[in-house]
């Protein structure tokens, strides 16, 4: 377990300016987990802490240079040109039982500008990992891939949805949709010309 981490843990390039300030980590999302724990995202690292809020101490990392879990992809399910289960992604979600899911942006570009962006795999998608901390294994047991196979640079969200499906909204790509349980598209809506939204959330009107 580790308290502080290396610059050298960042996949953001060192800028081309040393009067150009360099975002090496870039906290994202904190969400709280179980056991009184908060689930630290790192779009910059490609990884995500669980931190105890008692002690600070890190108990585990999730991808990253570091990871704790050996990545792994189930039948069906494809890792990315790094061997990582997600990059540059947002909004982790503890989902119980040891899966999360995580919005899985696979580009960023220079400074998370969206400039110079590489991609890591040739679409956005939504991801979800079963963690196993006996074997020291994380799995992508689950993907729902951007329908139109666009790739979101930048901000983008998923959201568990009680029957078991989810809701994605695609971030800097105008577009939001609805998965089911099996991963069926069972919505899919673009925003008018020039709107984006960071996140996307379906909730009952009141």
């Amino acid at each position: 377990m580790n308290s502080s981490y290396p610059y050298s843990e960042s996949r953001q390039p060192l800028p081309a300016s040393p009067d150009s300030p360099w975002d090496w980590f870039h906290i994202n999302a904190v969400k709280p987990d179980a056991g009184g724990n908060l689930l630290v995202d790192s779009r910059n690292t490609w990884a995500a802490y669980e931190i105890s809020a008692r002690t600070g101490q890190v108990q585990w990392q999730l991808g990253g240079k570091s990871s704790d879990f050996v990545l792994k992809a189930a039948p069906g399910q494809v890792l990315d040109t790094k061997d990582a289960i997600f990059a540059w992604q947002h909004d982790p979600e503890p989902l119980g039982g040891g899966r999360y899911s995580f919005f899985d942006n696979e580009s960023a570009g220079i400074a998370n500008t969206g400039t110079g962006a590489v991609e890591e795999l040739a679409y956005s998608r939504a991801v979800t990992v079963q963690l196993d901390h006996r074997r020291h294994t994380a799995t992508l047991v689950a993907s729902d891939d951007q329908p139109s196979a666009l790739i979101a640079s930048s901000q983008g969200n998923a959201q568990p949805l009680p029957n078991g499906g989810r809701l994605v909204g695609w971030g800097s790509q105008p577009y939001v949709s609805e998965f089911g349980r099996s991963g069926d598209l069972r919505f899919n809506a673009q925003w008018p010309n020039g709107v984006i939204s960071y996140r996307a959330y379906r909730f009952d009107w009141k």
